[in-house]
């Protein structure tokens, strides 16, 4: 142990002579970990928050396709699914998308009924009569608004609706509230035009969980023209969503990758003549070969450790406290609306572990075997060059 102790001293010493190279290794390695780190924690971050959104969906979502597309589902339908065989309920939902041209953004506004779960009020009411709305933190910032004002909405008539604000809400995902606008189910109905007799899409709970696919398996026979997507479609649809959206960040900073393996190849192919001289002096004055071993795989643990543990906790930080300002435009998708990210902090430790394995191991290598070749050699011939 105290042999080992005096050899990582020396490994020390040795790195802050050459302080300059050194400093310039750790910096584009510390860039490279903390890259790579911040994409897998966003990403495994947003798939948690998706998760969040989802403990409280129906079974079941059923919507009417028409000419491949969705489309208004007739009310009529729900009866005919209440009937089958193992669901509970079955209830209409009624919302839409709106674009705000004042604060260019994308709004989700929601009828009042339609199976509200998950949410929590800030401060204020839900909206308990015409002309009221409820809206999320996001949409409360952005406008500039509270309790007790009035937001003017464009309807599907091109004409300005006054709604007053009763309430500001929010729920265990931002990711859900952050752009949501609850209206009465009259005033949403009213507001988008939509037909009588008809709803957005129909919710389905089922008594028995493993009863859900056979249960989307009957609506899709009793109704050809709907489309039931249950939970755990949705579920892997947001995994394979964030996936590919990582894997597109991945291959976007590709290239520090690149520059790694560049500079790690670089390193493996030779040592400067410096190195070598150090090398040839310590085999003069009694170090063996080992030892020239022991030292250099300190020196490649130090450096590397040193950068990984910095890109992690730099990546930490952007994720975690920063909200990912630089990866989250790219990663959260298309809406203009982004909820404020505050993830709660959780950490992979197989992911943690395979990034360390896939890093630290080559840049050791890639330290020990140049050092290996030098120490084998007559301490003459090295310190000649």
């Amino acid at each position: 142990m105290i042999r080992h102790l005096k050899i990582l001293e020396y490994a020390l010493s040795s790195l802050v002579r050459r302080k300059f190279k050194n400093l310039s290794i750790i910096v584009v390695y510390t860039l490279t970990i903390s890259v790579l780190a911040s994409i897998l924690f966003l990403t495994h971050s947003l798939k948690l928050e998706a998760s969040n959104i989802l403990l409280e969906a129906p079974d079941v979502i059923v919507q009417k396709i028409s000419a491949g597309r969705h489309d208004l589902i007739p009310a009529e339908y729900i009866t005919k699914i209440r009937d089958i065989p193992g669901v509970g309920t079955a209830k209409p939902r009624y919302w839409g998308y709106y674009y705000d041209a004042l604060t260019h953004s994308n709004y989700t506004l929601l009828g009042s009924d339609s199976n509200l779960t998950g949410l929590s009020l800030l401060k204020g009411s839900m909206p308990s009569d015409s002309g009221q709305c409820a809206i999320g933190k996001g949409v409360s910032d952005v406008r500039l608004t509270g309790i007790g004002r009035e937001m003017i909405l464009v309807d599907s008539k091109n004409t300005g609706v006054v709604f007053t604000i009763v309430g500001v809400f929010s729920s265990e995902s931002s990711l859900l509230t952050n752009d949501l606008v609850i209206l009465e189910k009259e005033d949403l109905i009213k507001f988008f035009g939509l037909k009588a007799g008809s709803a957005t899409d129909i919710a389905v709970k089922v008594h028995n969980e493993n009863e859900v696919q056979t249960v989307a398996g009957k609506i899709k026979q009793l109704l050809p023209d709907t489309r039931p997507i249950t939970k755990s479609e949705i579920i892997r649809t947001y995994d394979t969503v964030f996936n590919w959206r990582s894997g597109m960040m991945l291959t976007i900073f590709s290239s520090a990758l690149i520059a790694f393996c560049i500079l790690a190849w670089d390193k493996a192919t030779g040592i400067s003549a410096e190195e070598k001289q150090e090398i040839g002096i310590l085999k003069a004055i009694g170090w063996d070969t080992g030892d020239i071993l022991v030292l250099k795989f300190w020196e490649g643990i130090v450096v590397s450790l040193t950068s990984f543990l910095l890109g992690i906790i730099a990546a930490f930080i952007h994720v975690f406290f920063l909200g990912a300002t630089i990866l989250a435009p790219v990663i959260k998708g298309w809406s203009v609306l982004f909820p404020d990210f505050r993830f709660v902090p959780y950490i992979d430790l197989y992911q943690i572990f395979v990034m360390g394995f896939l890093t630290i191991a080559p840049y050791i290598a890639s330290t020990v075997i140049p050092s290996w070749k030098a120490s084998v050699t007559d301490p003459e011939n090295v310190m000649r060059g």
